[in-house]
């Protein structure tokens, strides 16, 4: 059961302009107390899957094998999406709706910049949860 309290928890800071703070500050709302540690719970259970997402990706990619490439761009767009990683998300969406029609020849350049906005996101990440830890 939530405590209450005098004032709501501040919005985390924003970890690079990778994280969106309306998307962040929905989740910290959920958890106004922060004794759950919401936040910090719903991105380290993005950061572990997720790291290993890119190098598949590749694989997938290099291998064109476009089933893999468009679970694991589907995977990550509405988990990004929820942990304010808009860029992330969009290209995620990029990636999919090229599988989806046949641009194949567009996924030589987005499949290489989601892998990097997804490192980027990452690092936003791990930036955030040392923040919020100290």
């Amino acid at each position: 059961m939530l405590k209450p309290h005098a004032e709501s928890p501040p919005m985390p800071p924003i970890a690079a302009p990778r994280l969106d703070a309306e998307a962040l500050g929905r989740l910290v709302a959920l958890d106004p107390s922060g004794e759950s540690r919401l936040l910090e719970r719903v991105l380290k259970a993005f950061q572990a899957p997720a790291g290993r997402l890119g190098p598949q990706l590749e694989a997938a990619r290099v291998g064109g094998d476009r089933n893999a490439m468009r679970l694991v761009a589907h995977t990550l767009k509405s988990s990004s999406a929820s942990i304010g990683a808009l860029a992330l998300s969009a290209l995620c969406a990029k990636v999919e709706s090229a599988i989806r029609t046949d641009a194949m020849a567009d996924l030589d350049t987005d499949i290489p910049a989601l892998i990097i906005e997804l490192a980027l996101a990452l690092q936003a990440i791990e930036s955030l949860l040392k923040e919020r830890a100290s």
